[in-house]
């Protein structure tokens, strides 16, 4: 005889059989907080210069007359040996007028001279006479020679390197120009130009990280010297570097350094590790009772460790520093 199980029976079995459902657990996210605080900041900035050896390691080559520039036979960072030539000139062209009457006013009081000697044999001159002639010529010759004795051949003085050259050939130069800079081989400094609006805020000690060109190992060194006052031609403020020794530059290598100011008020800050962007958009993520909240903010200044925040957070607000690249606005989050 056969057994007819109700429906509902069944239902009811079969609802018996399943097991209980277990709300799956909120993700959770592991993060490091740092709070947000007031704080001097400082700034990097990049600056531009060249190695030199130091006002006491130069030697100044300058143009005896007004020249031509003709040929240079040694280029800026070339190493020079004492007598070495390193520039050649050739008299400009007020300097041959100069020359051409210098030898005709010579001529002249030569023959003056030799005029005063005879009528001096005949009598009719006194030694007064004579020796004023005699005066007059030796004026004349010093002066002739002053303007023909010259070596128009730039040399080294001693040994060192072409530190700079002012003037390319076809150049006029005035007389008394500097043409030529000879660095020593004794200590190297970097020289930078700085942008007077922050040379105020620049400090003897503060840190700078110097580059050479095409090199991107930074030298550790520190100013030694800030100058506040401002070149006329480069529009500039100038600032020094002492080079750590064994330190292979010449004077002349094109130099770049990253300097830090310090800043001169307490700012909002956070540590840099806290910010994040989203298309150019920086944002921090803000810890409120467990969750972690996208904040979008406005940033500032930065030194590298830490970034000033103008808007968007308040100071003791919570800010992620580690874990925020796992983070969703709104997940839940555990310190670690």
């Amino acid at each position: 005889m056969k057994r007819i199980v109700p429906a509902i029976a069944l239902m009811l079995l079969a609802a018996c059989s399943q097991a209980p459902q277990e709300d799956s657990p909120e993700p959770q996210a592991l993060v490091k907080l740092a709070v947000v605080g007031r704080q001097a900041v400082g700034e990097t900035i990049r600056l531009y210069g060249v190695a030199d050896s130091g006002p006491g390691g130069r030697a100044d080559l300058f143009a005896p007359i007004e020249a031509r520039f003709i040929a240079i036979d040694a280029p800026v960072g070339s190493a020079v040996q004492q007598g070495q030539a390193i520039v050649r000139l050739a008299p400009g062209p007020t300097a041959m007028l100069d020359m051409a009457k210098a030898r005709s006013d010579a001529q002249a009081a030569d023959a003056a001279y030799a005029r005063a000697v005879r009528m001096r044999g005949d009598g009719l001159m006194s030694d007064a006479d004579v020796e004023t002639a005699r005066a007059a010529k030796a004026s004349a010759d010093a002066t002739l020679t002053s303007l023909t004795g010259r070596s128009l051949t730039l040399r080294a003085p001693r040994a060192g390197y072409v530190e700079s050259i002012t003037g390319t050939p076809g150049d006029l130069i005035p007389a008394g120009t500097s043409v030529v800079t000879i660095g020593g081989t004794g200590a190297i400094r970097a020289h930078f130009g700085v942008d007077p609006a922050f040379v105020r805020n620049l400090r003897t000690g503060a840190a700078i990280a110097i580059m050479t060109a095409g090199n991107g190992r930074a030298i550790p060194a520190r100013l030694s010297a800030v100058d506040p006052m401002v070149d006329p031609q480069t529009k500039l403020a100038a600032a020094y570097a002492d080079l750590p020794a064994g330190t292979t530059l010449r004077p002349g290598e094109t130099l770049t350094g990253d300097a830090t100011i310090k800043g001169t008020q307490d700012a909002l800050a956070i540590p840099y590790a806290a910010l994040l962007d989203d298309a150019g958009q920086p944002f921090v993520f803000v810890v409120v009772k467990g969750t972690a909240h996208r904040r979008d903010i406005v940033a500032g200044s930065s030194d590298g460790a830490v970034v000033v925040v103008t808007k968007g957070l308040a100071p003791g607000d919570q800010v992620v520093v580690e874990g925020g690249t796992a983070l969703d606005d709104g997940m839940k989050v555990r310190l670690r």
